[in-house]
C-alpha cells in the first residue's frame, strides 16, 4: 500500500515549482558544465568534470525523491479543516506548563515543517503528541530538550501562507 504524504496547498506547489525548476533549467546547466570540462582533456583527473557529475547525480537523486513525494501527496486545504480538534493544516497555540509561555505551530507535513516560521511536522514527536487534542487537553511530549507538559489553549483553521 502507497503511504500517502500530507501536505498544504502551498507546499505541494512549492515542491512542484521546485521540480520544474530542476527539470527545466539546472538539468541542462549541468550538461553544459559537463561539456565544458569534457573539453579541457584529461577526465581522470579533471576536479571540474568531476564536481559537475556529482552535482548531476544529486540533481537526478532530487528529481526522482520530488516525483515520488508527488506522487503520494494528499493535499489538504488548511483553510478548510475543522478547529475542533488538532489535525493537519490547523494552527495549534500551547501553554508550556512548566514555563507558563504560550507557543504557536501550524500542523504540516514534513516538507514544510520549520519551526523558525512557526510549523511543524504532524510526524514529529511534539507533532504526534498534539493531533486529535481539543482546547484543555494536556500534553506529555518528548523534545530534544527532554519531556515537557503543554496544555492546548486555542486551535484555529489554518492559512496557506
Amino acid at each position: 500500500m502507497v503511504q500517502r504524504i500530507p501536505m498544504s496547498k502551498n507546499g505541494f506547489q512549492k515542491l512542484k515549482d521546485e521540480l520544474e525548476q530542476l527539470e527545466r533549467f539546472d538539468r541542462h546547466e549541468i550538461v553544459k558544465a559537463i561539456e565544458v570540462a569534457r573539453a579541457h582533456g584529461d577526465l581522470k583527473e579533471n576536479a571540474e568534470y568531476h564536481a559537475a557529475k556529482e552535482r548531476q547525480g544529486m540533481i537526478e537523486g532530487r528529481v526522482m525523491e520530488l516525483k515520488d513525494k508527488l506522487g503520494r501527496a494528499e493535499v489538504i486545504d488548511c483553510t478548510e479543516v475543522s478547529a475542533d480538534r488538532a489535525v493537519f493544516g490547523t494552527i495549534v497555540t500551547l501553554m508550556d506548563l512548566e514555563t507558563d509561555e504560550e507557543i504557536r505551530y501550524q500542523l504540516l507535513g514534513p516538507e514544510e515543517a520549520d519551526v523558525k516560521k512557526g510549523s511543524i511536522s504532524v510526524l514529529s514527536p511534539l507533532g504526534r503528541s498534539i493531533l486529535g487534542k481539543e482546547i484543555g487537553d494536556e500534553i506529555t511530549a518528548k523534545t530534544p530538550g527532554g519531556v515537557r507538559e503543554f496544555e492546548v489553549i486555542d486551535i484555529e483553521a489554518g492559512t496557506e501562507s
